[in-house]
């Protein structure tokens, strides 16, 4: 198994790309904990990956709550070998109608709580420690009415290079995944009359090269890549995952 041993923090890891990565990491013999904030996800999360599995409840934006798991992780791993920051929040506002609060949940989420969770984790990583991060081809794709999106993955993507060249030197690994459209319970968050969402999500699927969506089990594959020993050597790096829709 790729990561018997291993003790695996999954921000985001109670619906999508989380719990599918959260379910491969444990077939491959890890020891998962994973967070989220919306209660079914979370009991949804502990049926699907069973006791072994720390499931709590954090909100990724939140300094203090993210103080609270590192706590918890310490006293029941006492250390983490890979962190997967994945956790993040998508609304489709025109630019024209972005509010401060607006603008602030999303950087809060998708970015200042993934700098601080690295940050913080810190302490209790061991030697040759991966840290991922999850970006979006939004980060260089243009995608209305996603501007603060955009710009929180782009800054993201500038976390990762940068913090590539600082942690090298403790070991620690940090590697991106940028992910197109992917089949996730994020798209029908967006608050769209039911008929629209659908018609978006047909146009999606047959802009895309591949005409259909990822799977989020196929983001799980590249994750569990970047967590293993086999990326050793591999770091800054961002790895595209979006069936070719960047080139579209």
């Amino acid at each position: 198994m790729k990561l018997e041993g291993k003790t695996i923090l999954i921000t985001g890891g109670t619906s999508g790309i989380g719990l599918a990565t959260a379910m491969l990491f444990q077939r491959e013999g890890a020891q998962v904990a994973v967070t989220g904030r919306d209660s079914e996800n979370l009991e949804r999360a502990r049926r699907e990956l069973g006791s072994q599995a720390l499931v709590l409840p954090s909100d990724a934006g939140s300094l203090a709550d993210i103080d609270a798991l590192m706590r918890q992780l310490k006293d029941r791993f006492g250390r983490l070998d890979v962190l997967f920051a994945n956790a993040a929040i998508a609304k489709p506002v025109p630019f024209e109608a972005v509010t401060e609060a607006c603008f602030d949940e999303t950087m809060d989420i998708n970015c200042k709580g993934v700098f601080f969770t690295i940050q913080k984790a810190l302490p209790l990583f061991g030697a040759s420690a991966s840290v991922i991060v999850t970006t979006s081809i939004a980060n260089r794709k243009a995608s209305a009415p996603f501007a603060a999106y955009g710009a929180s993955k782009a800054a993201l993507r500038s976390l990762v290079q940068s913090l590539s060249a600082e942690l090298i030197g403790r070991g620690i690994r940090i590697n991106a995944i940028s992910p197109g459209p992917i089949a996730t319970p994020m798209f029908d968050r967006f608050g769209l009359p039911e008929e629209v969402m659908q018609a978006r999500k047909r146009d999606i699927a047959q802009k895309s090269p591949l005409k259909r969506f990822g799977a989020p089990e196929e983001i799980a594959q590249v994750a569990l890549f970047l967590a293993s020993d086999a990326s050793s050597y591999i770091v800054g790096e961002e790895i595209v995952v979006d069936g070719a829709m960047r080139f579209v």
